[in-house]
């Protein structure tokens, strides 16, 4: 019992921060998910050294450890899903290239400018 107590303190940070970005969340109308805000506030309290990153680490390490089987969910939904991806698979891949080919365009153009503006101040 005694080996689970450092795995247990970092689950109840972890799940703290995550209730307290879930209430932001809402009482701000959800405009950005609890899930992120919990995340910012638990690496703020890092940061500030309100909690050390010590308590965080062993339940970060088995919560990292068994992520696959958090996945599984997901993969069961495509599997459960899989007319409807077939019947739209020419939309998912077209989708898919094309903002893959925006996002790379957007970020090698902003790359170039932020690069082209560096050089001009040397």
């Amino acid at each position: 019992m005694i080996i689970f107590a450092p795995i247990m303190n970092g689950i109840f940070f972890i799940l703290l921060f995550w209730l307290l970005g879930n209430g932001l969340s809402t009482l701000t109308g959800g405009y950005i998910s609890g899930n992120i805000i919990g995340m910012i506030l638990l690496f703020a309290s890092l940061c500030l050294k309100w909690v050390k990153p010590e308590t965080i680490r062993p339940a970060a390490r088995f919560l990292l450890g068994s992520m696959a089987l958090f996945f599984v969910p997901y993969g069961v939904g495509l599997i459960d899903s899989y007319q409807v991806i077939m019947d739209n698979l020419m939309a998912i891949v077209v989708s898919g290239i094309v903002s893959t080919i925006l996002v790379l365009l957007v970020a090698g153009r902003t790359f170039q400018s932020l690069n082209h503006r560096k050089l001009r101040k040397k």
